[in-house]
């Protein structure tokens, strides 16, 4: 089996770590998760942190940019970072079931409701083998319904399905988002060999922890981690998460970054006096 270098690149204001997944041999890549850079008070995009992976990706032949799922965290650089290394992208085929939901919230009617603003759906199994490594997207659902982990050799990147061992799992309160699927989701994620590298979407530095990492094993996420270490039954985990989730904020970019990420990463069309606007529904959440 060929192995793929990993590279990551951690985007500190909003907590997130994109991934160059590339075949020593080829140079085929992937790139998982890149983030736009947006500043909620003034509006403002840009495409400084892109750029360093467009820079950094000079010489690899990138056929990919794949999303864990539409993030409620950080705007995706989806878009952007696909035409600029001429790749294309790509999300689970349950991104047909989350549009729709959003695209009501914020009376969206530019959303397609079908996926299509991607190039590609993957199914689960769905093969994005890179050159001589072997690839697949696995359906991860339980945060959302339309999560995917993508393994790739030795290495899955799991989204935000978890975290690292000292900080635990997602939350599932999300619309279509269940408890009881997270914990089957991540099982099947631990049922990979005990040497898998895990790669995390977000770190946030658990207490007592002074640097961030985003990288650990089936091994130790099975023997550590605080919500889901092996001994931990589907109730009990079910009972924790629902319990934590009710008493969570609501994500400080999740009205913008869902109406963005729903369109694969494209700004919303503009109106009529040439601006571009992104909603804010009130008393709605």
């Amino acid at each position: 089996m060929v192995n793929p270098i990993v590279t990551p690149f951690f985007d500190e204001p909003t907590f997130t770590v994109s991934y160059v997944v590339a075949d020593p041999v080829t140079q085929q890549a992937v790139v998982i998760d890149p983030v736009l850079d947006f500043d909620l008070a003034s509006g403002r995009t840009s495409s400084h942190s892109a750029d360093s992976i467009a820079d950094f990706c000079r010489e690899l032949d990138v056929r990919w940019v794949l999303e864990t799922h539409v993030h409620t965290d950080h705007l995706s650089a989806g878009h952007y970072l696909a035409n600029r290394l001429g790749a294309k992208t790509a999300i689970g085929d349950r991104v047909a079931d989350v549009q729709p939901v959003f695209a009501e919230l914020f009376n969206l009617d530019d959303i397609s409701g079908d996926g299509s603003e991607f190039d590609a759906l993957l199914s689960d199994g769905a093969d994005v083998s890179i050159g001589d490594v072997d690839g697949r997207a696995v359906l991860s659902a339980g945060h959302t319904p339309a999560c995917m982990t993508y393994v790739f050799g030795d290495a899955a990147f799991v989204g935000d399905t978890l975290f690292m061992p000292d900080f635990g799992t997602a939350r599932t309160d999300f619309p279509g988002g269940d408890a009881g699927t997270l914990f089957d989701s991540i099982r099947r994620t631990l049922s990979l060999p005990a040497e898998t590298r895990l790669f995390m979407c977000h770190d946030y530095k658990a207490p007592g922890r002074e640097h961030f990492a985003w990288e650990s094993t089936v091994a130790r996420q099975r023997s550590d981690n605080i919500h889901i270490h092996d001994g931990v039954d589907r109730d009990a985990f079910v009972a924790m998460r629902d319990g934590r989730d009710a008493e969570l904020d609501v994500p400080k970019l999740l009205l913008p970054a869902v109406q963005f990420n729903l369109r694969a990463g494209r700004l919303p069309p503009a109106e009529d006096n040439g601006v571009r606007y992104l909603k804010i529904p009130l008393d709605s959440l």
